[in-house]
């Protein structure tokens, strides 16, 4: 069993920056992939990034690619989305998820594990 628990969303203005933080509980985190999904209103939830279970191998959304950075460090129980040069269409509700023993998929199946969100709104 996995908790996990988002920080860090909040107000900030086109082209600024925000760093995510996603704690999980659970002596077994280092055996999960760990991804961000977003959910802007009125949209269906997306894939923003996955890391592997070792971090070795991260992924991204197209449109993500070069302004997010997705990391973790395993010692902590901790998974990170740095966000930079940040855009209103970036509004969101972020969440973070956990798949046991995972790769890294960019679908939301694979996931067993879910946070509550943490709001993301980026002010033109």
């Amino acid at each position: 069993q996995v908790q996990l628990v988002e920080s860090g969303g909040g107000l900030v203005q086109a082209g600024g920056s925000l760093r995510l933080s996603c704690a999980a509980s659970g002596r077994t985190f280092r055996n999960y992939a760990m991804a961000w999904f977003r959910q802007a209103p009125g949209k269906e939830r997306e894939f923003v990034a996955a890391i592997n279970w070792s971090g070795s191998n991260t992924y991204y959304a197209d449109s993500k690619k070069g302004r997010f950075t997705i990391s973790r460090d395993s010692a902590k129980n901790m998974v990170f989305l740095q966000m930079n040069s940040l855009k209103p269409e970036d509004t969101a509700v972020y969440y973070c998820a956990a798949d046991n023993y995972g790769s890294g998929s960019s679908s939301e199946k694979p996931y067993d594990y879910w946070g509550q969100g943490t709001q993301v709104i980026v002010s033109s």
